[in-house]
């Protein structure tokens, strides 16, 4: 399986998210499943079988957060010699239409435009990858071509 690029930060919020999920979710769904046993004929438990199912979608989650652990390609873009460029991990002040926007671009998982983190598959980051501060980018999007001009990148 090929490696995924993942920020610093987004591999240490999944292994948090790994360490809450073995120390506190499943121990207290374990509990809950023996207190529903507890109460008798297992057939008609709903508490055991919905005790029975979280416990399901809580190995799920481990498995699939280890495996995006296991193939992560951690990058710190402070590390990465960019000379000014626009790389995966840069945080990209850009305008368009008068308006001025901040993002940084991520990995897949770690996307969320709301937060300002935009995925480096997405066309936005494809077209601002490799260009510098003072250049201009167009970009395809749903509502017709848009042109960015790129105001500052930094490498936080």
């Amino acid at each position: 399986m090929p490696k995924s690029p993942m920020t610093k930060r987004g591999a240490e919020l999944l292994r948090e998210e790994l360490h809450r999920l073995k120390t506190v979710e499943r121990p207290a769904n374990s509990k809950a499943i023996g207190e529903a046993r507890a109460h008798g004929d297992l057939s008609e438990n709903a508490e055991y079988h919905a005790a029975r199912e979280r416990a399901g979608f809580i190995e799920g989650r481990i498995s699939e957060v280890e495996s995006k652990l296991a193939n992560a390609q951690v990058i710190d873009p402070k590390l990465v010699d960019a000379d000014g460029r626009c790389v995966f991990g840069a945080t990209v002040d850009v305008e368009a239409d008068g308006e001025t926007s901040t993002w940084q671009i991520v990995g897949e998982d770690e996307a969320d435009i709301k937060k300002g983190r935009i995925s480096v598959s997405s066309p936005i980051a494809r077209a601002l990858i490799g260009k510098e501060s003072g250049e201009r980018v167009d970009v395809q999007t749903p509502g017709g071509v848009k042109r960015y001009e790129i105001i500052d990148v930094r490498y936080e």
